[in-house]
């Protein structure tokens, strides 16, 4: 044997050694998948994780669809006390933590991007980590996520509930 099993000689009359290449194609696979996960923007991830439970709006309550403002989301007595919906289409969920107390969040997970999911026991729930916020005020209860979810302006009027 001649000392060079394991290399490849390149163009240039360099060698290079088999670990030096599977390594190299290793970091470019890694690279690849951390990019492919990463996304930043929410509407792609929005997009690639569907919503567990069921949350989104059905359309029922005659809203078009195009996410404006002061569209309708939902009529009052379609948000549980102590629970809430998401509208994945519209990238909020709406909770109402006390009876006629509403308030709503982004549904953009702040760890990964992922769409929350449900509310349940005072929590609004991400099934991609786990991360859990508060109902009430959107703060972290369990992470991995380290922010709270942002809050989303909306209008009680009468029996509706609209994006301010």
């Amino acid at each position: 044997m001649t000392g060079t099993q394991g290399t490849a000689s390149t163009a240039t009359g360099r060698t290079v050694a088999r670990r030096t290449v599977v390594a190299a194609a290793g970091a470019v696979g890694l690279g690849a998948a951390l990019v492919a996960c990463g996304s930043d923007d929410p509407a792609d991830s929005a997009a690639k994780t569907p919503a567990a439970g069921g949350g989104t709006d059905d359309g029922a309550n005659g809203d078009s669809g195009s996410g404006g403002q002061g569209e309708v989301l939902a009529k009052t007595t379609d948000i549980p006390e102590g629970g809430g919906k998401v509208f994945e289409d519209k990238g909020v969920v709406v909770t109402q933590p006390t009876a006629g107390e509403f308030k709503a969040f982004s549904s953009v997970c702040t760890h990964s991007g992922c769409t929350v999911g449900s509310i349940s026991n005072g929590t609004i729930n991400c099934p991609c980590h786990g991360s859990q916020f508060d109902a009430a005020n959107g703060s972290v209860k369990k992470g991995p996520a380290t922010k709270p979810l942002p809050a989303t302006a909306i209008t009680v009027e009468g029996d509706s509930i609209s994006l301010a």
